[in-house]
C-alpha cells in the first residue's frame, strides 16, 4: 500500500486556495512535577517545549500543526521550517497529497526518515486544521469523515519515583472513569510493575507497562523483555494489558518472537517516521498494537495510512499523543476518521495541552468524545506566546543516566 491514505482529503475545499505564509513558533511550558523521574533526568529546568507550525491561507485563515522534533532539537524545527516556507508559499493549500509530496521532495535527500519528517508532520496537520476552520467542519470531516462517535482512552503516565506520587496518579485516572494506565517501568524495575498492578486493581484500573526503549541503541533484546515479564509475574497474577517499546530500535527482528512468548500485546512505533516502515513492520508481524504519532509520522493522512494497513494485516492502531493540545487533536482526528477504539491520553500537567483549545476534550466514562469545533480546535493567541516564550533551558536530555534502583522502594504498602 502506497503511504498517502485511502481517504480523500480536501474534498470539501475550495482548489483555489493558497498558502500565504509559514511560521514557526516555539512554546515552553512547565511540565509535570519533581517526583516524575523523566523531569529529574531528561527535563531538569522542569520546563519542556512545543514546536508549532502556523500557517496562514489567503484568505487569513490561520491553522497550527505540531511538530515533536521541537522537544529535542527546537533550532534544528525552526530551521527547517523556514526552509519548507518558500518552497510552499502560493502553493494550493488544498492538495494536501500535493504538498506532502513537495515537501518529501525538498527533505527526502538529507532526511527521508528522521528529523523533517516531524516538520512535514507539523506543516500537514496546520493545512487541515486551517482547511477545516475555512469549511467550518471537525478536521475528521476533511480526512474522509468520522467512522466512529467515542473512542476509549488509555492513561499515560506513570513515571512518578514514589509510590505516594503513584498513588496519586493511580487516584486520577480512576478519577477519569479510564480503566488502563500505562506506566514507565524499565528493565530492572519490575518490583514497581508489581506494585503498581497490585494497588491499582482496587481502583478498576488496569496496567500497561511502557519499557521505553525507543531512546536506547541497541536497547534490550526480547530475551530481557521476557525476563523482565517472567519477574512481574513472579510477583503478582495481575495481567500486563500491553508491553511497549520492550525491545531497542537495532533489535526489531526481534519483535515476532517476541510476540509469541510475552503472553500480552505488544505495542510500538511511536519514533517511526514513515507510514511505510510502520506498514513493513506490521506486515512482518512485529506489533500486536500499532501507534503512530502524527507530529512524527508525516501528519494525520500518513497516520490514517498506518491504520488502513493495520486493518489489513490484523493489528490495532492506537495513536501516541504525548504533545501539546496541538497534537493530541491531530492524532485524535485521525483516530476517529480511522475508526480508532483505543487512543493515548497524558496525564502528566503540562498547560500547553489545555490553553491551545478553543474548547476541552469531552471524556465520557473513559471515552474520548467527538470533537465538534472546526478544523483540529486549537488557537494561537498573542497571550499564549507571550506568557510561554520559548526558553533555551526547555531542551530534553537524551543523553543521561537513570538512577539506580532503590531497593525496598516498591515494597512497602
Amino acid at each position: 500500500m502506497p503511504e498517502s491514505a485511502s481517504a480523500h482529503p480536501g474534498a470539501l475545499v475550495d482548489d483555489a486556495v493558497r498558502i500565504a505564509a509559514l511560521r514557526p513558533v516555539l512554546l515552553s511550558a512547565p511540565y509535570a512535577d519533581p517526583e516524575n523521574l523523566e523531569v529529574r533526568v531528561a527535563l531538569p529546568t522542569g520546563w519542556r517545549t512545543t514546536g508549532l507550525v502556523e500557517v496562514t491561507l489567503d484568505d487569513g485563515t490561520t491553522g497550527l500543526g505540531e511538530g515533536y522534533l521541537a522537544v529535542f532539537a527546537p533550532q534544528v524545527f525552526v530551521s527547517t521550517v523556514e526552509l519548507l516556507a518558500p518552497y510552499l508559499v502560493g502553493r494550493p493549500a488544498g492538495d494536501l497529497t500535493g504538498r506532502y509530496r513537495d515537501m518529501v521532495d525538498i527533505t527526502g535527500y538529507w532526511s527521508l526518515q528522521g528529523a523533517a519528517r516531524h516538520v512535514v508532520s507539523a506543516v500537514e496537520a496546520a493545512l487541515v486544521d486551517a482547511l477545516g476552520k475555512r469549511a467550518g467542519v471537525p478536521a475528521y470531516e476533511l480526512l474522509g469523515g468520522r467512522r466512529t462517535d467515542r473512542i476509549r482512552l488509555y492513561a499515560s503516565g506513570g513515571d512518578s519515583t514514589s509510590p505516594a506520587a503513584m498513588r496519586a496518579e493511580i487516584a486520577a485516572v480512576a478519577a477519569l472513569g479510564i480503566d488502563t494506565f500505562k506506566i514507565r517501568a524499565r528493565g530492572h524495575e519490575a518490583d514497581k510493575a508489581v506494585w503498581t498492578l497490585e494497588h491499582a486493581a482496587p481502583h478498576g484500573v488496569g496496567i500497561a507497562v511502557d519499557m521505553a526503549q525507543n531512546l536506547h541503541d541497541p536497547g534490550q533484546s526480547a530475551a530481557d523483555a521476557l525476563a523482565f515479564l517472567a519477574a512481574v509475574r513472579a510477583g503478582t497474577r495481575r495481567p500486563v494489558r500491553f508491553l511497549e517499546e520492550p525491545l531497542g530500535p537495532a533489535r526489531t527482528h526481534e519483535y515476532p518472537a517476541l510476540r509469541r512468548a510475552a503472553g500480552c500485546p505488544v505495542a510500538g512505533g511511536e519514533t517511526v517516521t514513515t507510514a511505510r516502515e510502520l506498514l513493513e513492520r506490521m506486515a512482518a508481524g512485529c506489533y500486536d498494537m500499532v501507534q503512530p504519532d502524527a507530529t512524527v509520522v508525516g501528519g494525520p493522512v500518513q497516520t490514517l495510512a498506518v491504520f488502513a494497513g493495520a486493518a489489513e494485516h490484523g493489528v490495532d492502531p492506537v495513536v501516541h499523543c504525548w504533545g501539546s493540545a496541538v497534537c493530541q487533536a491531530a492524532n485524535y482526528h485521525a483516530a476517529f476518521a480511522g475508526g480508532g477504539r483505543l487512543a493515548e491520553w497524558p496525564m502528566p500537567a503540562y498547560p500547553l495541552r489545555s490553553e491551545l483549545l478553543v474548547e476541552p476534550f469531552r471524556i465520557e466514562a473513559g471515552h474520548l468524545l467527538a470533537p465538534r469545533a472546526p478544523g483540529l480546535g486549537v488557537r494561537l493567541t498573542p497571550r499564549t506566546e507571550r506568557q510561554y516564550a520559548f526558553r533555551g533551558d526547555a531542551v530534553y536530555r537524551c543523553l543521561a543516566t537513570l538512577p539506580p534502583a532503590a531497593p525496598g522502594r516498591w515494597s512497602a504498602d
